[in-house]
């Protein structure tokens, strides 16, 4: 028993020690001044005190991969370690076209967290919302399952189902729910005219293309006599950095957008092009809780830039570049090797964006138990506010800027 601990001990810090070294430590010694060969002393010993002493004999190959698990997304929510059964069905769900359940996932305490819904999606006609915490798929725990494989066990053949249990602030217990999947399409751009010659813009998602459809649309709302923009980013989480910097760029005509940065990945600095602006009215930007990645872009670019106004709820926070990393046994490492900045220098996927004009969302007051459980009488019911205090702000600064 005492050798079969010792080998398993070996086993398992010479595993630790590649992983560190993938990790780009610059590979580690017993001078390491980063202290990760004391680092490796402890989980030798932890493992060792597992297999010698906890209830029942360990499942070990089970430990490590829980171990290899926690190290890696202990990171960040993109960062993931792929047992080789794990990676080979993400290869193939990489390779397939499938149907989507039309929700931005990303990790929030270690759970499957949903940070938007797409209009007209599976998830929205399922009750789907923003800030639900899938607590499981299928029965099986998101807690153990990497951001890949939840974003994997989501999706299917179009027309199938999948079963999840929810979690929100407004329950007290978690829900069960079926959403079935489908194709996603993405909603067009839309504008219209609101009042005193103010132009809305709304943007759902900043896919390819949807930086163009956004200069099309300004172009319309100025040939109709507005003077000023609102720009809606709220709940715009899917999407393509590049399409952000695009985006923001139609209002900047000079300054940094943003830049890109890791341990190994040069700065790259993404700069705003007089060229591709195409409009110079005062802006404000409507940002929420589900407001992420390319589109925190732009709100951190026209707010730093003093181009305009962020009107709303600090937003989610995600902007970093995986890449992959094939192990010797089959598995895999997605690893965040660079995050991208605001122009003032701040990591977005960690400090995420916060308004200048903070505005709470009305629909996130949350309801008591009591108030779920039986609700008040159709005579006593309080009606449902209509009315929207974040564009409302929006349109109130506007106001008070000049032309």
């Amino acid at each position: 028993m005492k050798i079969k601990a010792a080998v398993l001990v070996s086993s398992f810090a010479v595993l630790l020690f590649v992983v560190a070294g993938s990790l780009g430590f610059g590979g580690v010694h017993a001078s390491s001044k980063d202290g990760s060969y004391r680092q490796m002393q402890v989980y030798s010993e932890v493992l060792s005190r597992v297999q010698s002493e906890y209830v029942e004999d360990p499942n070990i190959p089970k430990v490590t991969d829980g171990a290899l698990h926690g190290l890696v997304e202990s990171l960040d929510a993109n960062s993931s370690y792929l047992t080789p059964e794990a990676y080979k069905a993400y290869k193939a769900h990489k390779s397939e076209a499938r149907g989507e359940i039309g929700a931005t996932i990303s990790k929030r305490f270690g759970y499957a967290a949903v940070v938007s819904v797409l209009p007209g999606s599976p998830a929205e006609k399922a009750g789907i919302e923003a800030t639900d915490i899938f607590e499981s798929i299928e029965g099986r725990s998101t807690r153990d399952m990497s951001l890949p494989e939840i974003r994997s066990a989501l999706s299917g053949a179009p027309g199938s189902n999948v079963n999840v249990s929810v979690v929100r602030a407004r329950r007290a217990e978690p829900q069960k729910m079926t959403i079935t999947r489908n194709l996603i399409t993405i909603p067009p751009v839309t504008d219209r005219m609101l009042e005193d010659g103010i132009g809305y813009v709304k943007v759902d998602a900043l896919t390819k293309g949807k930086a163009q459809e956004i200069a099309g649309k300004i172009k319309t709302l100025e040939k109709s006599g507005a003077k000023k923009l609102v720009l809606d980013l709220r709940n715009t989480s899917e999407g393509e950095e590049s399409e952000g910097v695009a985006t923001a760029n139609l209002f900047l005509n000079h300054g940094t957008i943003t830049y890109l940065q890791g341990q190994k990945f040069p700065r790259e600095a993404f700069n705003a092009d007089p060229a591709k602006a195409v409009t110079s009215l005062p802006v404000a930007l409507l940002v929420n809780k589900g407001t992420a990645g390319a589109a925190e872009i732009v709100a951190a670019a026209i707010l730093e830039n003093a181009r305009g106004d962020v009107v709303g709820e600090k937003t989610f926070g995600e902007g970093s570049v995986p890449k992959i990393f094939d192990l010797r046994d089959g598995g895999a490492l997605i690893l965040s090797v660079a995050k991208y900045y605001s122009p003032s220098g701040k990591a977005i996927q960690e400090t995420a964006v916060t308004p200048n004009v903070l505005v709470a969302d009305e629909t996130d007051t949350v309801i008591s138990e009591d108030e779920e459980r039986e609700p008040a009488p159709e005579s006593e019911a309080k009606p449902k506010s209509t009315q929207d205090d974040q564009l409302h702000k929006a349109i109130e600064v506007l106001k008070s800027r000049s032309s």
